[in-house]
């Protein structure tokens, strides 16, 4: 093949640290559909801190020198990416409001390379889909668009993404990469160009829909393992138990899986599992594990605020007009992402009760929220004291404070992320 000029569709918590990557063997083009997003990233700065300001500047750099045959060129213009000749896509994969999957961003952008598409290009998609999705959507939208012939003008292979998002030791170079390819010759020219890149390695597998089958597995096993816990946690509640000293004591045995219970949200874990099961009941199997152990995550916010208004109840507070304060509305710490987060559940949850909710995150994007949940949040220390305090979310800033300095007399404080000294808690998860 040609020299590879590589083009990445979507630049996300996914898309940008993989084009920062091979941006530095590779020419790289970055596109994307969102203007803010690409303006953004002109600058040298990524607003979902994945990747350091100073590396994007440096291969932004790199992509203007005319002595380099390596950089990267963050666009929006589908001009900028007609003489690649390998395409990766990115985009994010998310369920609609009744738990199905959302193809739609995926074949918009197989649209898009489709009217670019040569002979002999190869696309690989990295997207979470259910197995089969690759050969069933997407080749046809390809096909279509380019006027070329599957497997004779042009190849397709899936590669897994592994990102894992505010992880700043398991970057995306470190993490083993799952590839594989639509031909024998393709899947190993697309084994050879991530291992380029890929310092941990690659795992080629013997076919596409191996490859989509295991990457929607991951989470799901993640998911069931954290329901679990969850489930855990209920009864260990009940029975006046305190659920993380039961796995303390549990974990000294050799095969036991250190999970944790906690709220399971954003663009992975608590997504995938509803793409294995749609799969699956296509065919006719309906998968009880995997429905029952979402249902039971999904259940979990809503828990949580329970728990706090009955601990206030307790400490006879009134619960109409009680103040709250909930610390962290990210899906996870140290990582500004909102998607899909199940902070917003306890706040529903609680706004029933009539309370009035105060937010405070120092890494979630107000405005993010606000077009996302119709919620208002603040970056600023509060200054006025509540009656309960629940930490949603371990970001270190949270940690570093002594979080009984917010309560009145008497307060609530629950720790949903079972991080804080027992002393110092009513109640953890």
């Amino acid at each position: 093949m040609e020299e590879k000029k590589i083009t990445i569709i979507g630049l996300g918590y996914v898309g940008l640290p993989l084009a920062v990557e091979f941006s530095r063997k590779y020419k790289t083009v970055g596109f994307d559909i969102n203007n803010a997003r690409i303006n953004e990233l002109k600058s040298a700065h990524d607003s979902t801190l994945e990747v350091e300001n100073n590396v994007l500047k440096q291969v932004l750099e790199l992509n203007k020198s005319n002595k380099s045959d390596f950089g990267f060129l963050p666009t929006i213009n589908p001009s900028d990416i007609e003489d690649s000749n390998v395409y990766i896509i990115t985009v994010p994969t998310p369920t609609d409001k009744n738990k199905h999957p959302v193809l739609i961003p995926l074949l918009k952008a197989s649209e898009t390379v489709g009217k670019v598409l040569k002979e002999g290009d190869i696309v690989i998609y990295e997207s979470t889909v259910y197995p089969g999705a690759t050969e069933d959507e997407c080749i046809p939208v390809l096909e279509n668009f380019s006027g070329l012939t599957f497997n004779q003008d042009f190849y397709v292979g899936y590669s897994p993404e592994r990102i894992n998002p505010g992880d700043k030791e398991r970057t995306v170079s470190k993490i083993l990469k799952v590839t594989s390819g639509s031909t024998k010759s393709s899947a190993i020219e697309i084994d050879n160009l991530y291992k380029s890149v890929i310092t941990a390695g690659t795992y080629l597998a013997p076919s596409i829909k191996v490859a989509e089958a295991a990457k929607v597995i991951e989470n799901s096993q993640r998911d069931i393992n954290i329901a679990f816990v969850n489930e855990l946690a209920k009864i260990f509640n009940l029975l006046d138990i305190d659920t993380h000293e039961v796995l303390k004591a549990a974990e000294t045995k050799w095969n036991f899986l250190p999970f944790k219970p906690g709220l399971v949200g954003g663009h992975c874990i608590g997504v995938d599992p509803y793409y294995l099961a749609q799969k699956a009941q296509e065919v006719g199997y309906n998968p009880e594990i995997i429905l029952s152990g979402r249902r039971l995550n999904d259940s979990m916010g809503s828990y949580v605020a329970n728990q706090v208004v009955k601990l206030m109840i307790n400490k006879n507070f009134n619960i109409k007009g009680c103040n709250v304060l909930i610390l962290g509305i990210t899906f996870k710490e140290s990582c500004p992402d909102v998607r899909n987060t199940k902070v917003v559940d306890i706040i529903t949850e609680l706004e029933t009760y009539g309370i009035k909710i105060t937010i405070f995150d120092p890494q979630a994007n107000p405005r993010d929220v606000k077009e996302e949940y119709g919620v208002t949040i603040t970056n600023r220390i509060p200054e006025n004291t509540f009656e309960s305090v629940i930490l949603a979310v371990a970001h270190r800033e949270f940690l570093k404070l002594d979080l009984r300095s917010f309560l009145k007399k008497d307060g609530v404080l629950y720790d949903v992320k079972g991080v804080l000294p027992v002393e110092q808690v009513d109640l953890r998860l």
